[in-house]
């Protein structure tokens, strides 16, 4: 019997940085106001500071999907289980 503590996977994988990073992009994107805060280039008429912004929401969705999906894989391989 040792008495040695048992050693587990490890905490920082390279699949938790992704999620990570999936997580982070739309906060660094939104907090760096002066690359978005222009009238030009319009679509459909609309400035740019206010379609970038919103084609943000679609990207956080996805990209909070994929984090989301990556962290139940990695639950999943942690347990042990399959499916």
């Amino acid at each position: 019997m040792s008495d040695a503590p048992e050693v587990g996977p490890p905490v920082v994988t390279p699949v938790r940085v992704v999620i990570a990073l999936c997580l982070i992009a739309p906060f660094v994107a939104m907090l760096w106001v002066g690359s978005y805060a222009k009238v030009d280039p319009t679509f459909i008429g609309i400035p740019f500071f206010y379609w970038y912004q919103m084609l943000w929401v679609l990207i956080s969705t996805a990209l909070t999907m994929i984090a989301y999906r990556l962290w139940q894989r990695d639950q999943r391989a942690r347990r042990g289980g399959t499916k």
